[in-house]
């Protein structure tokens, strides 16, 4: 056997045991104090704007903060805050984009 199936065999060992330990492990995991279930409950929204912001401030590698993305999701993020609704928000912050983009 050559040393790359061995090496794709041990990966393959490594990551099955990672997952299988998960699942023994998980009914311990199903009470969480509070103080961690409000730090998990941070983590979509950190990712999110982690992914969102820099391609409204960077959308062409440089900062800038006159752009028609930036202006778009001040928008949506007005009309979310307001409405709560999410396909408003798309459908206002996408007619924003196009509109500015089309000046």
């Amino acid at each position: 056997m050559s040393r790359q199936w061995v090496a794709v065999i041990l990966g393959g060992i490594g990551t099955f045991s990672m997952r299988a330990s998960f699942l023994m492990a998980a009914h311990r995991m199903a009470d969480v104090p509070p103080l961690v279930q409000r730090i998990l409950r941070q983590i979509p929204p950190a990712a999110l704007a982690s992914i969102v912001v820099p391609a409204f401030l960077r959308p062409d590698g440089h900062l800038s903060l006159w752009t028609p993305e930036l202006a778009a999701g001040v928008v949506a993020a007005l009309v979310a805050w307001k409405t709560r609704n999410s396909i408003l928000t798309l459908v206002v912050g996408m007619a924003v984009l196009i509109a500015l983009d089309a000046l």
